[in-house]
């Protein structure tokens, strides 16, 4: 059966807080990045559970989600779009994560 991109991006936002929880979202090729403004609004465990994701790290101040080739990009405009958030680039969010981490972590 094929995934439900729609359901995908709501159980998404409903485990990481919110669209308001999210301070700049994008993807690469196989990842779903997201700067988190509040990372005690996670669910990770129910993230990991989600229907279409295959994994999940933080890394750099980014939660990515592993979602695939091909089907990311989809679950990325379903996810915009349930969300309200603008889409940003992948340097974006690399400045977005840059930003919030302590300034002795910034490069």
């Amino acid at each position: 059966m094929a995934l439900d991109y729609r359901k995908c991006a709501e159980e998404i936002s409903a485990n990481i807080g919110g669209g308001a929880n999210v301070i700049s979202a994008a993807h690469c090729a196989t990842r779903l990045r997201l700067v988190i403004a509040d990372n005690s609004k996670l669910n990770k465990a129910a993230l990991e559970n989600v229907d279409g994701v295959k994994g999940m790290f933080e890394s750099n101040g980014q939660l990515q989600l592993i979602i695939g080739t091909g089907t990311v990009n989809k679950v990325y405009d379903e996810f915009l779009a349930v969300t309200g958030v603008s889409a940003a680039s992948k340097d974006d969010v690399k400045k977005a994560a840059a930003n919030k981490m302590p300034l002795w972590k910034r490069s």
